[in-house]
């Protein structure tokens, strides 16, 4: 097990780097005045040459992407003062550091992920395994039927529906916003509590489907029938064999999931108008924000990739007939 986690680590540094190779110079080798974006329409040449130098734009690519790498892991000096490690940039349009903007807006996408995460996981593989158990039954045609449909809408659809019924007509509750727990819990989970009810009624439907199929699929394995002809009990073989099966293939989608939202759940926080990782993320692409868009993409492909290693490691403790090489 050490040995893999070392090999994967290992691995994932050197996907970073490519990662952070190929961002750097697709961005950078686009044949605009950088600091002329950052100054705006009405700068002198002289204040624009300031900026340039003050940026390092006035150095070769190769440079500028070394002191790039060196600031990821050893931080980097600025006119405005250090950039501590990990040093994504300054931001042309605002001004500061990079990692501070992403880091001062990654409370709100994590509250955001983790609790629809708690919320879609509990009742969506709760259904699932109930339609699996009573498959055939008018319980179990419901809850399918329920699922597709659900599953057909979207967060920008059902999004604005609800927020028109609960807040606009009906002021039963007031807009989405972020407080942060440490400040006001009740406040953070009233802020957050629609944007979580949304995410987890299309999330739920998914995992639903998903957790009633794979179900199926392990109740009709050669080891399940075989736990049933030795006569074990119905619940037992059903929770001790077909349901540890089939985690695996939902523990794939969670990680999927998990670490998309992580990187920003754009979708979400524009329909609800929060101002995550996401929101920063689209906002830097309008405002041709390069470093702060760098910055997002590099943070997204982080989670990627240590949420995949995390899945990886997850199922040898699920499936004991998956090793790993």
């Amino acid at each position: 097990m050490l040995q893999f986690l070392i090999r994967r680590l290992i691995g994932a540094v050197v996907i970073m780097f490519l990662i952070g190779a190929f961002t750097f110079f697709l961005f950078y080798t686009i044949p605009q005045d950088f600091a002329q974006l950052s100054c705006g329409k009405n700068c002198s040449p002289e204040n624009i040459a300031v900026i340039r130098e003050n940026l390092g734009l006035d150095k070769p690519i190769t440079t500028q992407f070394w002191n790039f790498m060196v600031g990821i892991v050893a931080g980097r000096d600025f006119p405005i003062g250090h950039c501590s490690a990990p040093c994504l940039g300054v931001s042309f349009d605002s001004g500061e550091f990079v990692w501070d903007s992403i880091v001062d807006r990654f409370p709100l996408t994590l509250s955001l992920t983790l609790g629809g995460l708690v919320i879609f996981l509990v009742f969506g593989l709760g259904t699932g395994l109930i339609a699996a158990w009573k498959r055939g039954t008018a319980l179990d045609k419901a809850v399918s039927g329920a699922s597709m449909l659900l599953s057909s809408f979207q967060i920008y659809f059902l999004g604005p529906i609800v927020l028109g019924i609960l807040v606009y007509s009906t002021g039963l509750m007031e807009s989405p916003q972020y407080v942060p727990i440490t400040e006001d819990p009740v406040g953070w989970f009233v802020g957050l509590l629609i944007p979580w009810a949304v995410m987890a009624t299309i999330f739920t439907a998914q995992y639903t489907r998903m957790a009633r199929s794979t179900m199926i699929e392990q109740l009709s394995e050669e080891h399940v029938r075989t736990a049933r002809a030795k006569g074990m009990k119905q619940r037992y073989v059903f929770f001790r064999y077909a349901w540890r099966g089939s985690l695996i293939p939902i523990v794939t989608i969670i990680g999927m999931d998990l670490s998309a939202l992580l990187s920003g759940a754009v979708v979400t926080e524009i329909t609800f108008d929060l101002a995550g990782v996401g929101r920063l993320a689209v906002n830097s692409s309008l405002d041709k924000d390069l470093p702060l868009t760098m910055g997002v993409m590099l943070v997204g492909a982080f989670f990627i990739l240590i949420l995949n290693i995390i899945v990886d490691v997850a199922y040898a403790y699920i499936d004991p007939r998956v090793r790993l090489s």
